[in-house]
């Protein structure tokens, strides 16, 4: 079988696992950590889907935390920003 390189175009180092409350998994190739608001984000991209998950971002030494973007005025100012660098990128 096609190593997940091959199947959705992410190396293996981008590549990490969500894990919700419910004990659901899903794997997710990092589109990139971008600065909004005066933070840090991180969009994932559900493995096999063209679906966006963007999350607040915080890196430590050897660590990360991802943390959800409960307020909607953020969350619309934060995908509005996202949008931006996507198509700069295009």
């Amino acid at each position: 079988m096609a190593d997940k390189k091959e199947l959705y175009g992410y190396d293996e180092e981008d590549i990490l696992t969500l894990e919700f409350d419910d004990g659901k998994e899903e794997e997710c190739g990092i589109l990139g950590v971008f600065d909004a608001l005066g933070k840090e984000y991180i969009a994932l991209n559900p493995l096999g889907t063209e679906d966006v998950y963007i999350y607040g971002y915080k890196e430590y030494e050897e660590d990360y935390e991802l943390i959800d973007i409960e307020d909607d005025e953020e969350f619309s100012k934060v995908v509005a920003e996202f949008e931006k660098l996507a198509v700069e990128e295009i």
